[in-house]
């Protein structure tokens, strides 16, 4: 209920809409009611030939609701249908202002076929809440109630008979299949979802597929969940056609206990016989507003699944009560503390008891091999990830408190793997700062060896025309256009030459001279400068200490950078 609580608000931001869709359909409805009753009326007093006259009146009221239907008609759908779309419009906001401030970490609990399913099927689904779910059964009370007024001046027996009526195909009816509609539903998003997945992953790693030879077992995967899939709506179809069954029939039957109770009144002389027609044509009328009450439980059930899994996402995933906004022009400096990590879903420990200072100001080095943890430790300090337990302080501000989009804003990160828009070199680079002017931006590419680009030249999703060193060098270029005090760089130059990395990491020392430089490096050359490296393995720092200190020590660093120059002469 807390979903469709949260539904429901999102519906009264269009309460102008919503209300005028619900008049105007109010008055669509008793003008079909009263059309039907006229006529029916009109029927039986014509078969006693009164005077042309006498059916003036009545032909005049014909055309009145007639007219008064076809209108409220079209404005019922007019304003219900745009009330819909602002909702749903509305709803895309809602989901992305949820999931917005996880998104770094959202991944490791969601996979993105799913997310996708969730974005893309579950919000389309939800076009059914007001216009199925909450806008049907409050036009359907408000004409029902109001007919069965209007019924029992003329006879109470059959105002009765309509109520009860009102009851079975707006409550009991309904009731009987939700419960069944619930299992269905629930087995149809999840058919979804892991055909989204399977197609997700398909188009993904077609290249990977298509090199080792295994693209037709996951093409038949994928036909098998779209098989799956297809047999599922299949039984929501069924189901929803035998519940409008159902309820037809019964408004049906109700129908004839109305003829029968009102020839047994007419009989008796309790009803006048010139009603009966038309209390015979109210019934057949006024259940025409309970169809939708047949089909109201798949799309209950349906929106209360959408909207549990799009507004689960936040419930999920770790709250952040972070608040504190880093200031600019300073430098930053970490103090790690008894910190312990791991993923989600998996028993090994990623982090175990780190303790760690860095100095503002310091440049430090993570080595060790691969595993070890570093690219982890990083993620701690940028607060894409939170820690299980252990304190994590910078600038002497405990790290929950610290607002994760501050420290993005205020840090140069260059990771292993670095997104790459569509588009050019100029825009790619522009993410780094608003109004960077060309000759920076070309001055940044000759800093990182790529003096031969040009600021229009294209680049295509993901980089896919790019190297892995110009992609590379391309994140560092757009790294050092940012200008901030922390330096964040996770392996920045694993893909680049030897010669190319020295001159980048000599202008980006240059640089970085007086900010925070933290770097990950498989490689132990150029280590001398650094104020401190730290040594990790499994999880957990063995050594840290200058570079001279290590090889002095004759330790597990001094150990790797043996084996280096063996290896690399």
């Amino acid at each position: 209920m807390k979903d469709i609580s949260q539904m429901i608000k999102l519906v009264a931001l269009e309460k102008k809409d919503v209300l005028l869709s619900i008049l105007f359909g109010f008055l669509a409805g008793m003008s079909a009611v009263g059309l039907f009753a006229s006529s029916g009326y009109l029927i039986s007093r014509a078969a006693l030939v009164p005077p042309l006259y006498a059916l003036t009146v009545l032909i005049a009221f014909l055309k009145l609701f007639g007219f008064a239907r076809a209108l409220g008609r079209y404005a019922e759908r007019y304003y219900s249908h745009r009330a819909t779309f602002t909702m749903l419009s509305n709803i895309r906001v809602a989901f992305f202002e949820k999931l917005e401030p996880y998104a770094p970490r959202v991944f490791q609990k969601y996979r993105s076929g799913d997310l996708l399913a969730r974005i893309v099927g579950d919000v389309e689904s939800l076009q059914n809440f007001f216009l199925r779910v909450y806008y049907p059964p409050v036009v359907l009370v408000v004409i029902f109630l109001s007919t069965i007024v209007f019924t029992s001046i003329f006879s109470t027996s059959i105002a009765i008979v309509l109520l009860l009526g009102l009851v079975l195909t707006g409550v009991f009816v309904p009731y009987l299949f939700s419960l069944r509609q619930r299992t269905i539903e629930n087995r149809v998003r999840e058919s979804r979802g892991e055909l989204s997945i399977d197609v997700t992953e398909f188009l993904f790693g077609f290249r990977d597929l298509k090199i080792y030879q295994q693209l037709e077992d996951k093409e038949e995967r994928m036909h098998e969940s779209s098989a799956s899939y297809i047999r599922e709506q299949e039984r929501e179809g069924m189901q929803r056609i035998f519940s409008h069954s159902v309820n037809t029939l019964v408004s049906l039957l109700v129908s004839w206990v109305v003829l029968g109770l009102g020839a047994y009144l007419v009989a008796r002389g309790d009803l006048n016989g010139l009603f009966l027609a038309m209390l015979v044509m109210i019934s057949l009328t006024v259940f025409e507003n309970a169809t939708p009450m047949a089909v109201l439980p798949s799309h209950l059930e349906d929106s209360k699944r959408a909207s549990g899994r799009l507004f689960s996402i936040g419930d999920e995933m770790i709250e952040d009560k972070g608040r504190l906004h880093l200031g600019g022009g300073e430098s930053y400096g970490f103090e790690l503390s008894g910190v312990d990590f791991h993923f989600p879903e998996e028993e090994r420990q990623t982090l175990q008891q780190v303790n760690l200072k860095i100095p503002a100001g310091s440049k430090t080095a993570l080595v060790g091999p691969s595993g070890s943890g570093k690219s982890t430790l990083l993620q701690l300090l940028l607060k894409i990830h939170t820690s299980d337990q252990g304190d994590i302080w910078l600038n002497d501000h405990p790290m929950e408190r610290i607002d994760e989009e501050s420290i993005w804003n205020r840090s140069n990160v260059v990771l292993q793997e670095n997104h790459f828009f569509f588009g050019t070199v100029r825009e790619n680079l522009q993410l780094a700062k608003d109004d960077l002017t060309d000759e920076q931006m070309l001055d940044a590419l000759r800093d990182v060896e790529l003096g031969s680009f040009r600021l229009d030249y294209p680049v295509f999703e993901k980089g896919e025309n790019l190297s892995g060193g110009e992609k590379q060098r391309l994140a560092i270029a757009r790294a050092m256009l940012k200008g901030e005090q922390l330096w964040i760089l996770d392996e920045p130059t694993s893909s680049i030459d030897a010669l190319t990395e020295r001159k980048i990491y000599e202008r980006l020392f240059n640089q970085a001279e007086r900010d925070t430089l933290i770097l990950v490096s498989h490689r132990l050359t150029g280590l001398e400068l650094m104020d401190q490296i730290i040594v990790m393995d499994e999880g957990t720092i063995v050594e840290k200490g200058t570079y001279h200190e290590l090889m002095h020590k004759q330790g597990y660093f001094y150990e790797m950078k043996q084996i280096e120059k063996t290896i690399f002469g």
